[in-house]
Order: C-alpha cells, then structure tokens, then sequence
C-alpha cells in the first residue's frame, strides 16, 4: 500500500485495501520504470494519490503470467472455480460500505448509488460461480454410421478486459466473473480516473484464493497498455466497455489477431411516452432513466418523446421534479454529484448552448454551479428540434431533452434514427401498442413503464455500433468459450 491521502482516510476501516500498485502474477508490483498516475476525487479536485503506471512492457508481462497460468486453471474442476468466485463474492459482501466509499471518493457518484453498484458488482461473481458448474458436453444426434458426435464448451485462454470510469466496480465483475467461470485466465486494465475501485478487488480476489496469474490487474494509461494487448496472440479475446469511437480503434486494432470481441458501447436511449399512460409513473421513471449516475450512464436517457395531448403537463412535472433534486459531495449522498472531467462538463454547455440556439427553450438549469469545478445543473431543455445536437450525440451528463411527437409511427422512425441501439424506454398502458413499439424499435433492450431492467441473468448488449455481443447471463459466459466439435467411432 502506497502513503497516499486516501490511505489516510477514517471511513475506510480496511486499510489493505486501498492499494496503489498493480496486481500480476500474483504480486503487487509497481512500473518498471517507477512511472505513477495521480488519481482526484471529482467533488473538490484534491489528489487521493498516485497509483503504478505500467510499461507496454509491463503489460506483455502480465500477459505471461495470465497464459502461464491458463492451464492449470482451465484443468480445475468447475466446482474448484466455482468455489474460489464464491469466496469473491462474500468477500465483497463483507467490504461492501469500504468499496462503495473508495467508489464515491475517485468516480464522484453518490453515496447511495455506489452501494447499490456493489450489490451489483457482487452479483456477477455469484451467478458466474454458479453457471461455472453448467458448460456441459452436448451429445449430437449423428449424421454418419458408427459415428459418435460430440459438441464441446472450451475455454478461449488469455482474455483482456478494459473498463470504463463510470461504473468501476460492476463493469470489471460482469466480465471478469464470466470469464474466469469459463476457465479463461485475464488480464484487465481500469480507467485511470478510477483505479482504486478495481485495485480494491484485487485485494479481495488475491484474499478469495485466486491462484498467480489468473486475474491481472494493470494500471496506468489505456494508449499504453492496451496496444500491447491488442497486438499479442496470446491475447484471445478482448472485452471493452466504453465509447463507439473507441470501439472501432480497438476493433481495427484486434483485426490482425482476429481476436472475438466483446464490446458495450455507446448509448442514445430514447424515453417514448404516450397518452393514456400514468403520468406520474412516467416521469418519475423517466426521472431515474435519465439522471442515474449524474447522467453518465450508457443507459441514460438521452432523448425524451412526449406524445402532444400530454406534453405540456410532462414537461411542468419534469421539471419540477429535476428542480427538487439536490446535487452535492457523493458522500453527502445527493441525487447528483460532479462530473468526471472538465470535459464532460463542456459537452453539457456545448449542447445545451446548440439546443437553445436552434430553438429550444430552457425549463431549468443551463449552467455550473459553485460547489466545485465539475458540477452542473440538473437541465431540462424543452422543444428540442431533432436538428440538435444533443438529439443524435450522447450527452453523459444531467441534461434531459424533450420534444413532442404526434405518431406512433412518427416517433419510432425518430427514435431509429441513430447509429446507437442499445435500450430505449417505452410508456404506454395498450398491450398491442407495447407489442409493436417492442418489435419495431431497433434495441437490444426495451423497458416498458420501467427503468431497471439490467441484472446478472439477463444478455445485456446493443444493436448496430452500440456493441457486439452480449455480457450477462449465460451467453456472457459463452463469449469465453469455444466449441469444438468432437466425431468419433471405437474401431
């Protein structure tokens, strides 16, 4: 453990887990070059510390350890595994309010929100210590005399993992979890904002039994670690959560490796609501799809459709409601804290000054706020045209456009016509109505009269350049494994 501020902290009674070195081989090991990165929390901009900014070289040195120790790991028995992931598991439980803490002091969310990831960032690790046990062998029926045909699960080997600022904890579980279930050994590289949240894990996955090299855990800067990986064959597959311009780098980038990817990407939700639904149900629905997270949330609304008959009154109620939120420090436990960077907040005053210069009209907000460098307002822009930027860019951010609509067949041809099809909201209380909007939108997540729809047993994932295939359930687990087809006779 690095003498850091953050290590100085009374409200985190587990020490030993505020780490500031990379985990390899079963080791915590600092750059071989000494380099170090300086994590900020968001809320006052103060330094927690400085963490191990690894070498390329670093990088490919944990990817030996990762392919030395695959053997041995993919040998296991699925129930060997399976009981060190639950080991995992109950150790998070365990630590819960230290992880949400170190989570609020470095992403900035609120207090409540971070617990919330925990418990689900745990429940990963519990449903893949369960599906571990389920990679049966699948007997064929045979198309050849005196020929046995078999189909077997495998696992794919080495497996990076890149995960993204905004959800620390939930994002590195989800992928670790159904990887090291399917006998995959890996190497995961965290945002640099956010290095804590994952270095805390390792902590406890080191404490669980995870044997040396089958989780990895590298720091330091993605433009320097992540080529190594992409590049290296050993790597076999390559797990990404972050933005579509990203995505297509790192998708060119495994192109020569013909890695299989598995990559969650951006995201332009948009909230669809007609007449006849319960108002109030909506918007406060609409209210958690939209401002979750401070609004930096793949899944947030980006883009909110009021059927006319009741759009006046949704926008009264909507802004009401965003005008009550309070916004504040995480560990005050607001409903919206800072956000991550300077840069997010210039995309919120570049898109609500576009909005407005097009015709849009300003419910509330539209501006910083004096708490600190990376707050904004709670925003609600109204009339928004479909010209606007902020009706085809996703916003990461607390700013909620809305516009009428006067179709059905109207809105949903708005609602497609985006590159991005990862989930749109839908209120309405007619089934066949519910029925057409959930085969016509082009998403690969609809929620109807409800926000949260994500969890461990389900295929999260989007269409068109929102990703490539699916994280969750047991197909998240199947994105790690090959099938091998097995035809045998006894002669």
């Amino acid at each position: 453990m690095l003498d850091t501020a953050i290590s100085s902290r009374r409200d985190i009674a587990d020490k030993r887990l505020l780490r500031g070195f990379s985990y390899v081989d079963g080791k915590w090991v600092g750059a071989s070059d000494n380099a170090t990165l300086t994590v900020t929390d968001p809320a006052t901009g103060d330094s927690l510390g400085d963490v191990a900014s690894l070498t390329a070289d670093d990088a490919t040195r944990a990817v030996d350890a990762a392919q030395a120790a695959f053997g041995p790991w993919s040998y296991l028995l699925p129930q060997e595994r399976s009981a060190i992931l639950r080991r995992w598991f109950e150790l998070i439980h365990q630590h819960k309010d230290d992880l949400a803490r170190i989570m609020v002091l470095e992403q900035g969310k609120p207090l409540s929100e971070a617990l919330g990831e925990i418990d689900y960032a745990a429940s990963f690790i519990e449903f893949y210590a369960e599906e571990a046990k389920r990679p049966n062998i699948e007997g064929v029926t045979s198309h050849l005399h005196e020929a046995e045909v078999e189909l077997w699960l495998e696992p794919l080997g080495v497996v990076a993992l890149i995960t993204p600022w905004n959800f620390p904890a939930a994002m590195l579980t989800r992928k670790a979890a159904a990887a090291l279930a399917a006998g995959c050994t890996v190497v995961a590289h965290p945002a640099h904002e956010t290095p804590y949240s994952a270095l805390a894990l390792g902590e406890l996955a080191e404490r669980a039994g995870f044997p040396p090299g089958v989780f990895n855990l590298v720091t330091g800067y993605a433009k320097t670690i992540v080529p190594a990986w992409t590049a290296d064959a050993r790597v076999r597959a390559l797990s990404f959560t972050g933005s579509t311009e990203v995505g297509r780098l790192l998708y060119r980038a495994c192109a020569d490796t013909v890695k299989r990817l598995v990559m969650e990407l951006g995201g332009h939700a948009p909230v669809i609501v007609f007449k006849g639904a319960d108002l109030d149900h909506a918007v406060a629905e609409t209210m958690k799809a939209k401002f979750a997270t401070s609004g930096q949330d793949c899944l947030g609304a980006n883009r909110i459709y009021v059927e006319r008959p009741i759009y006046d009154e949704f926008c009264r109620r909507f802004i009401k409601a965003t005008l009550a939120l309070s916004v504040g420090p995480g560990l005050d436990d607001p409903d919206i804290g800072p956000l991550m960077n300077e840069a997010a907040v210039v995309k919120q005053e570049t898109h609500v000054a576009d909005a407005l210069e097009k015709g849009a009209r300003l419910g509330c907000g539209g501006a910083r706020l004096d708490l600190g460098a990376l707050f904004y307002a709670p925003t609600v822009l109204t009339g928004v045209p479909d010209a606007a930027h902020i009706m085809h860019e996703e916003t990461f951010g607390p700013v909620a456009p809305i516009a009428p609509f006067d179709t059905e067949d109207e809105v949903i041809a708005r609602a497609n016509d985006t590159e991005y099809g990862l989930v749109a909201y839908v209120h309405t209380q007619d089934p066949r109505r519910i029925y057409r909007l959930s085969r016509a939108l082009q998403y690969g997540m609809v929620a109807v009269n409800r926000t949260k729809v994500t969890g461990a047993p389900i295929p999260f994932g989007g269409t068109k350049q929102s990703g490539l295939g699916r994280e969750g359930a047991r197909r998240g687990m199947e994105e790690f494994m090959e099938v091998k087809y097995v035809c045998r006779d006894w002669a």
